[in-house]
């Protein structure tokens, strides 16, 4: 009998169809949110914070700002808004508001989120170190300095008296024209060692003050936990603000310099800052601004954070729900 010596071949069942799921790894979470919503939320905050007190933020500039005929402000809160509303009427206080708008959206967007990022970082599993927070917010406010300067340096050359640009395209052109891009950084430096201390203070007031009102009321529900936001966000606001005045009349004088007869700095040398306003003011002259200055970072910062805390709670309910 003849025999097939040719190998017999038996199909072999094909295993299981197998589609491999390709995941990308989750962005980072803090709190429940994620870092872009972090983002949104800071950009919210900071929006409405400094929209809601431009006004204050005019008067501050205007105080501080030395030199003729800036310096013919009067010093008094109530004479430098009388001689506005007089001489300029109610649109006198909102000058430059469309470069805080461009501003202050992206620099907070980029402030809390580097915060929270930071808190998360370096707190290694003590969320309720003050050292911490300050820490945190010192990271944050040097990365979204860099973010707001240029348009904070558009907006208080365009909140002066008898401004000579017509709105924030043309102070862009001609101070880049005219001085180049390092006018918009001109008080960079001076930003950053004003707000660094400013911060510190600012978070790690905010955070402890946080954290004792709502022991005292650990059942607090949301609109309850809104009004602890606001309150430990006023009371670090004016703290913070109050400490640093002399440091952010030197920044108005360097991004105001050769503005509406102000002042005009060889170097942009903290050290010359005072010095010139010494002479002509006296130590007095470090103060200027410091009442509408207080007055706008305590509100604003009860704004700020509140309105925070609600976008970062109304996320977490989308992310849970």
């Amino acid at each position: 009998m003849a025999t097939d010596a040719s190998p017999q071949y038996r199909p072999v069942p094909s295993p299981p169809d197998f589609h491999p799921e390709i995941s990308l790894p989750p962005s980072p979470t803090h709190d429940g949110l994620h870092f872009w919503q972090f983002m949104i939320a800071g950009s919210i905050a900071g929006t409405v914070e400094h929209m809601a007190m431009f006004p204050l933020d005019t008067l501050k500039t205007r105080m501080q700002a030395l030199g003729a005929p800036c310096s013919n402000q009067p010093f008094g809160v109530r004479q430098a808004l009388g001689s506005i509303l007089k001489l300029e009427g109610p649109a006198g206080l909102y000058r430059g508001i469309a470069a805080m708008g461009l501003g202050a959206g992206p620099a907070h967007a980029v402030y809390f989120s580097i915060y929270e990022l930071s808190k998360q970082v370096l707190s290694r599993g003590d969320p309720n170190n003050s050292m911490v927070h300050a820490a945190s917010g010192v990271v944050a406010t040097v990365t979204s300095d860099a973010v707001f300067t240029p348009m904070d340096m558009v907006k208080q050359r365009l909140q002066l008296k008898s401004s000579p640009y017509k709105g924030v395209a043309d102070c862009m052109r001609r101070v880049m024209t005219e001085e180049g891009i390092g006018a918009f950084y001109a008080s960079y430096r001076t930003t950053v060692i004003m707000n660094a201390p400013f911060t510190a203070v600012h978070f790690a007031t905010y955070e402890a003050a946080k954290r004792e009102l709502m022991d005292m009321s650990p059942d607090a529900v949301d609109d309850e936990r809104l009004v602890v936001h606001a309150t430990a966000g006023a009371g670090a606001g004016a703290l913070a603000a109050a400490v640093t005045t002399p440091l952010d009349v030197v920044k108005t004088q360097l991004q105001c310099q050769g503005v509406c007869g102000c002042d005009k700095f060889s170097s942009s040398s903290i050290g010359n800052v005072i010095e010139t306003i010494v002479k002509k003011d006296g130590y007095r002259g470090l103060m200027r601004g410091w009442i509408p200055r207080t007055l706008f970072h305590a509100p604003a910062a009860a704004i700020c954070w509140s309105t925070y805390e609600a976008s970062k709670s109304s996320f977490q309910r989308l992310n849970t729900g």
